[in-house]
């Protein structure tokens, strides 16, 4: 029998707990006060990292939670899976909502609930490959950054006590325009400050996450087909379980504007191919080393008779906004090493140029309006914003690849 979370314990994060588990039981009890009897919203709640952290809220048993997603099927399984696990808490008041937080339905509801003590926002676009062109790159700026202040808008009808927003490692020095888009959103959101707590997190690839790599691994296994991956790109991993708890205590331990990372050192990172070798093998299967897609393609024919040979194709890589490594803080940022055993925090941040991001939301609105534009256009701007912003072009798209 195969089991996913003892295969990621012992051979993606080598930990057999949690590594945020010390910094959990030392702050129970400020957990305990800050969430008891709160009134709950979670954004994007049944992805991979917001039923997370649904699961690691759960047990300071708010009053309420509500949940909204666009992903009507994820969110009958987060109800299901709450409902079948073993002593969580689930409150009277549970409903799940599947619908866009930028639609009208929404902001009815928000508003005849009068808001809530703490909101989570996981509604974004994290995928690299979502920048194939003018059109992609377009919405995941309409989602990651234009819509993000419409919601900031109306929380500040109505003021939660804390409000969390999940970024990523690619914020650091990005190099892909979703990076850029994270970096500038952590600045949106850090506008809104004067109005109401803020913080956000950057951490590490969730292993097996819905729509991660490794996640493709355990598909393609399923389809009898061959596996592909990267040889060259070094990531850093946390476990779903911790991908929540990350986001939980920066939400409610964090202060006004900081930033919040897991402390992970250079050895720790790990390139997808070594994922695809050990679940291979823990499987059972010997690994076959093909030159090309079309050769693992069509070795992949044997294992529907029985071969024990897997075959995969893995390759150096070559797509647009690859970065080879990952790292949480840029050159500029103070970060606060000593606070928690397990995180780092980011602090000093200060409230962003108000009349800077209008002008770059005025470009972008002015841009996105125009019926010819280029993906090289919405470069231009977001580097006249970020002027440190490095785009890495080759013209290749991951959707290009097995």
């Amino acid at each position: 029998m195969f089991y996913l979370d003892r295969f990621i314990s012992e051979y993606v994060t080598k930990r057999k707990t949690s590594m945020f588990y010390s910094d959990l039981v030392d702050n129970r009890d400020v957990l305990k006060n800050s969430i008891a009897g709160r009134s709950v919203l979670v954004i994007g709640g049944a992805g991979s990292i917001g039923s997370s952290f649904i699961k690691a809220l759960l047990p300071f048993k708010p009053a309420s939670l509500v949940v909204v997603d666009t992903n009507e099927n994820a969110l009958a399984e987060l109800t299901r899976d709450l409902r079948s696990t073993r002593d969580m808490y689930v409150p009277p008041d549970y409903i799940t909502y599947p619908m866009d937080f930028i639609s009208p339905i929404f902001g009815k509801m928000f508003q005849t609930r009068g808001g809530f003590d703490i909101v989570g926002n996981f509604s974004a676009h994290k995928h690299v490959r979502s920048e194939k062109d003018v059109y992609s790159v377009e919405a995941l700026l309409q989602n990651n950054v234009l819509h993000a202040k419409r919601l900031l808008d109306l929380l500040s009808e109505y003021p939660p006590e804390e409000y969390f927003c999940v970024s990523t490692d690619k914020a650091a020095n990005p190099v892909n325009i979703m990076g850029a888009s994270k970096r500038i959103m952590e600045d949106v959101i850090f506008s809104y400050s004067d109005r109401f707590p803020v913080k956000t997190a950057r951490f590490a690839n969730v292993a097996f996450s819905n729509g991660s790599l490794p996640a493709g691994f355990l598909a393609r296994m399923q389809k009898l087909q061959p596996l592909s991956a990267p040889s060259d790109v070094r990531r850093y991993f946390v476990s779903l379980e911790e991908s929540g708890q990350i986001c939980l205590l920066a939400c409610m331990l964090g202060k006004n504007r900081e930033i919040f990372f897991p402390k992970l050192e250079e050895a720790q990172m790990m390139t997808f191919d070594e994922i695809a070798r050990a679940l291979l093998r823990v499987q059972g299967y010997e690994i076959f080393e093909c030159a090309s897609d079309v050769e693992a393609i069509n070795k992949a024919e044997e294992l529907k008779k029985g071969s024990k040979q897997y075959p995969v194709y893995f390759s150096s890589s070559d797509t647009a906004g690859e970065k080879m490594f990952e790292e949480f803080v840029a050159g500029m940022e103070k970060a606060d090493m000593k606070r928690f055993l397990s995180l780092g925090v980011i602090t000093g941040k200060k409230i962003p140029d108000k009349a800077k991001i209008e002008r770059l939301f005025d470009d972008l609105f002015s841009c996105f309006g125009k019926s010819a534009i280029s993906k090289a256009d919405v470069i231009k701007i977001l580097k006249n914003y970020l002027p440190d912003f490095s785009h890495i072009e080759t013209g290749k798209s991951l959707d290009g690849k097995m």
